[in-house]
């Protein structure tokens, strides 16, 4: 531990020694040598000829230790993307699963948006958000709002319980955040960052595939069953968190059945809010019906790597807000009358999930 502590400083040391170096060799070169005191034509190449070499050596200088730190924001970057979004496996609990996100912020690897997916003794859990804006406070409110998520699942029974945890925490931390910007300014108010919200999306997938939600603000998600692509729920969602305190009663919704086979496509606004050169919105319901189309049961990561695509295609790059998708397909087997199990086969009978 000490030896990586110094070797920090080493390094900060090495690159000012080196460019002190060049600069003495420089001088001492105008000062001392009388070749660089003679104006001949000669001369006068041979400085010009040791002065390049010189700004050179600096410029190469300057362009490693850049390299170098870009390097290392790059690798601090990634630990901090797997602390914050830590790779999902492929299974839980009968549940085949992908994720994906895409940060609007050029050379970011993470950015507001946040997903998980924990399997608990009440089924498997859910969060898909959407924190206002994107950079470094974005992601330390996600970091707040997914640590309270990992945390509460375990130990609330009922879905809304996790969720008036995560409003607490959400509180808790733009107080503290307020308190950090503005030490002077006395008393945290109550309402310290009144313009900072977060969508939010819970889910409760139980163990018989009865779906439960919870929806603030958030877009809700689509299901699909067979080639057919709907939205889970219309209903109209509560107000984001943050602005508004969450009311006092909070039932959940009950959002029918996941078949065997069905899946269901969660994502933050930044996906269909990417617009083309001719300002056109991206249809994320038509790139998973193209999905679907050909293998109504894709595994997850073939249909997030479809929507990827035709979104990256659509938006001509890089989207304007961060985008992050998550599918989850029921692989457990189906069922049958006499109580054996088989194959998960699609189930094209939507009037299950209404």
């Amino acid at each position: 531990m000490i030896r990586i502590k110094a070797g920090v400083p080493r390094r900060a040391t090495l690159s000012l020694v080196l460019p002190t170096v060049w600069g003495a060799v420089a001088v001492t070169y105008k000062l001392v040598c009388p070749l660089a005191q003679q104006d001949g034509f000669g001369a006068r190449v041979v400085t010009s000829a040791v002065f390049f070499v010189v700004g050179t050596g600096l410029i190469l200088h300057v362009r490693q230790t850049l390299l170098r730190e870009l390097r290392q924001a790059r690798r601090v970057a990634g630990a901090a993307q797997s602390v914050l979004l830590r790779p999902l496996p492929p299974r839980i609990e009968g549940l085949n699963l992908a994720a994906a996100q895409l940060s609007a912020d050029r050379g970011a690897t993470i950015g507001g948006d946040l997903y998980e997916v924990v399997a608990t003794e009440q089924g498997v859990r859910v969060v898909m958000g959407d924190v206002r804006g994107h950079g470094l406070a974005a992601i330390g409110t996600a970091a707040a709002v997914l640590g309270s998520f990992r945390e509460a699942v375990h130990e609330e029974s009922e879905l809304d319980g996790v969720l008036r945890r995560l409003e607490r925490a959400l509180a808790r931390h733009l107080r503290e955040r307020s308190r950090a910007e503005h030490p002077s300014a006395g008393p945290a108010p109550a309402n310290p960052v009144a313009e900072e919200f977060v969508t939010l999306l819970l889910l409760e997938i139980c163990r018989d595939g009865e779906v439960r939600a919870l929806n603030c603000g958030h877009p809700w998600p689509y299901l699909l069953s067979g080639t057919r692509v709907d939205l889970l729920a219309r209903a109209d969602p509560l107000p984001p968190l943050g602005p508004f305190p969450l009311p006092s009663e909070l039932p959940a919704l009950h959002c029918g059945h996941l078949q065997p086979g069905e899946a269901l496509v969660l994502c933050t606004d930044g996906v269909e809010d990417a617009r083309d050169s001719r300002g056109r919105f991206f249809s994320l319901s038509e790139a998973l019906s193209q999905a679907v189309h050909a293998n109504p049961i894709a595994p997850p990561q073939v249909v997030l790597g479809s929507v990827f695509t035709a979104l990256l295609r659509h938006a001509g790059g890089t989207p304007a807000d961060d985008v992050a998708l998550l599918v989850l397909r029921n692989g457990r087997p189906v069922r049958h009358a006499s109580g054996t199990a088989g194959p998960a086969t699609t189930n094209q009978q939507s009037t299950t999930h209404r």
